[in-house]
């Protein structure tokens, strides 16, 4: 008689082959199991921080560029001249700071950069949590650049019409035509990408052609953090005297050429305007709200 294989015939083989079957797609199954890990630790305090951290670096910047905003509005209009307007700004500043500080337009500065740096340290720390990277990381991809550009764009505009209203020429007021939403709306987007996507790419890139020593006291992505955003002012300054010249003067009964005139008259006193302003925005008030974020965040890993 022919002795039978041990594993009881075809039964046993069928039952081994599912067992090896089983056994592979619980180690297939781990990878997957790993990547869905967030990290979860402290969410609420890192999302307080990202609040803190965005408006106490917007609440800082705000007063300056308060004044240069309603100067440069107030120059486009004709109400004033900018050196006038300043002038009269910060000597009330100075006087009076409550007059500046309880105004609708200091609250409107607040809103729009509190804003744009709470929706970018949001989506940095949604992105640790999902991903499961440290709380501190942050990110330069197309999503953060979208949602920042979003938030911004919104406020930003919301900002612009009450100030076109505010300090535009005199009469009853009038809607802000869509031309000069668009080109508002190009402005910002052009202000966003400099100011959170290119400092994270050039700040290495800088840090690389920098001595040892001083890179000890100045670093790459400080430096990227005020170059970029004030460089691509002299290409979004025209974008936003036109819109500004559309509100003002209306879309009707006035030549490109003309128009051209007013953009090319006021483009070197406007850029150098809205250097000094986007510095604070979003150098200053770049660099404080990630410092102070880390800082805080830091603190909870």
């Amino acid at each position: 008689m022919t002795p039978q294989p041990s594993g009881l015939g075809p039964a046993g083989t069928k039952m081994e082959a599912s067992t090896k079957t089983m056994t592979r797609s619980a180690k297939a199954s781990e990878p997957a199991q790993e990547a869905k890990t967030w990290n979860t630790k402290n969410l609420g305090l890192r999302l307080a921080s990202d609040f803190v951290s965005g408006f106490a670096a917007a609440t800082m910047v705000a007063p300056l560029i308060t004044i240069i905003d309603k100067g440069i509005m107030q120059n486009a209009s004709g109400q004033a001249t900018l050196k006038n307007s300043l002038k009269e700004s910060l000597t009330s500043l100075a006087l009076r700071p409550h007059h500046l500080l309880f105004s609708k337009p200091f609250a409107l500065i607040c809103m729009l950069y509190g804003g744009t740096y709470l929706t970018a340290n949001t989506l940095d720390t949604i992105t640790s949590t999902v991903q499961n990277r440290p709380a501190t990381s942050v990110t330069s991809d197309t999503l953060k650049f979208a949602a920042s550009s979003s938030a911004n764009i919104g406020l930003c505009l919301f900002k612009d019409q009450t100030f076109a209203r505010l300090f535009g020429p005199g009469g009853p007021p009038r809607p802000v035509p869509l031309p000069s939403y668009a080109l508002f709306t190009l402005r910002d987007c052009l202000t966003i990408f400099a100011s959170f996507n290119v400092p994270p790419l050039l700040g290495p890139v800088i840090n690389r052609k920098m001595g040892d020593e001083l890179q000890k006291k100045l670093s790459g992505q400080t430096i990227a953090q005020f170059l970029a955003p004030a460089s691509v002012q002299i290409l979004s300054t025209p974008m936003h005297l036109l819109g500004l010249d559309l509100y003002n003067r209306g879309q009707t009964g006035i030549s490109w050429g003309d128009r051209w005139a007013i953009v090319k008259k006021n483009w070197a006193v406007s850029a150098a305007a809205r250097i000094c302003r986007i510095v604070p925005a979003f150098g200053v008030g770049g660099v404080v709200n990630s410092k102070v974020r880390k800082s805080l965040i830091s603190r909870l890993e």
